[in-house]
């Protein structure tokens, strides 16, 4: 297939999945060419000076990523598979250095969102700081895929005397988050176009590395972070009560939420505490340092909008409680099911 020929094919035929020149053409054109990987072997062979560290430990995660729509206001698929990516490494405490990405590619799918997809994903990795090393594409039939689906894996180092865990939340510690709530939810429901929702709300999809290193420079001695995505701020700190057998109670005027995400939610019934997140992350510090910990976030971008917004308990174990501002207190309870589903 020459160079004419290949710039003629608009979309993906079944050939390009075949292992062939078509789709060697493929890959090249639409993603080596831009993510530019070390090397063509099957594997990347990596080398850091992190890694040479006494006590550096090396941190590894995986995530698959499905949104419909595939591109939306504020990201499209690529870039949260970039930052959910950087961002489960971070919270971690781990430095994210590298990541692979494989693509499900359905029968029919324009290469020209290909393209876009590979340079939203390359441009939000260089600004993570991190680089696209290795990966792998598949082609299914029309109708057994929904466009294109991604996966990526991702490999950090934590540094000696890093420990992030929610085992090691204790009473007392604060909760902080780094921005305003449910942007990313609600963003995806207006842009399906199903509510004829008129909004200028974006996703927050961000990747969180860099503001986690100036946090846990400014206050080291952090307990645990995790990011707020899929069943939102009340299901992270669900798991996270649960994991430090405390409670966690939250005041509700404290809560980061836009006009627009707050009336969304009231005329569709939703709860903003269990919309998606993609550039949201909530952290416990303990009490001495929370106010260095919530300058840092605010000295960063992605974390302008950080409030303090809650605190940990000695009991009841596990349990999530919003207090509101007449002195009233609801449970916050774990998701049952999906608010929306196909989210992230």
């Amino acid at each position: 297939m020459d160079g004419t020929t290949q710039r003629r094919i608009e979309r993906v035929t079944m050939a390009h999945g075949g292992g062939g020149r078509a789709m060697r053409d493929l890959i090249d054109s639409v993603f080596t060419s831009v993510f530019q990987p070390p090397g063509n072997e099957d594997q990347a062979r990596l080398m850091h000076s992190a890694l040479q560290e006494p006590g550096a430990r090396l941190a590894f995660t995986t995530d698959s990523f499905v949104v419909t729509p595939i591109e939306f206001p504020g990201g499209d698929i690529g870039k949260i598979a970039v930052c959910g990516t950087v961002n489960d490494l971070a919270v971690g405490g781990a430095r994210p250095l590298w990541l692979s990405a494989a693509f499900i590619i359905e029968e029919g799918c324009d290469i020209a969102l290909l393209r876009r997809i590979a340079a939203s994903m390359q441009a939000e990795a260089q600004a993570a700081g991190v680089r696209i090393v290795t990966g792998d594409t598949k082609v299914v039939e029309r109708g057994k895929g929904d466009g294109v689906f991604v996966t990526t894996s991702g490999v950090g180092v934590i540094p000696a005397g890093r420990d992030l865990g929610a085992a090691r939340i204790a009473a007392g510690d604060v909760a902080i988050v780094n921005g305003f709530l449910g942007d990313h939810g609600a963003a995806i429901l207006a842009a399906r176009g199903d509510l004829a929702l008129e909004t200028a709300l974006h996703s927050d999809c961000a990747a969180l590395g860099h503001l986690m290193e100036t946090v846990l420079t400014a206050a080291p001695g952090v307990k645990a972070a995790r990011d707020a995505t899929r069943g939102g701020l009340a299901s992270a700190l669900n798991e996270m009560a649960a994991e430090a057998g405390v409670a966690v109670e939250l005041d509700e005027t404290a809560l980061p939420l836009r006009d627009e995400v707050r009336g969304m939610c009231e005329i569709l019934g939703l709860d903003p505490l269990y919309l998606a997140n993609e550039g949201t992350l909530v952290l416990f510090s303990p009490p001495d340092q929370a106010e260095a910990a919530l300058a840092a976030m605010r000295s960063r971008p992605e974390g302008a909008n950080a409030a303090i917004i809650g605190r940990a308990l000695p009991a009841p174990a596990g349990r999530v409680t919003l207090r509101s501002p007449f002195g009233g207190a609801r449970i916050v309870d774990m998701l049952v099911g999906e608010q929306l589903p196909r989210i992230c």
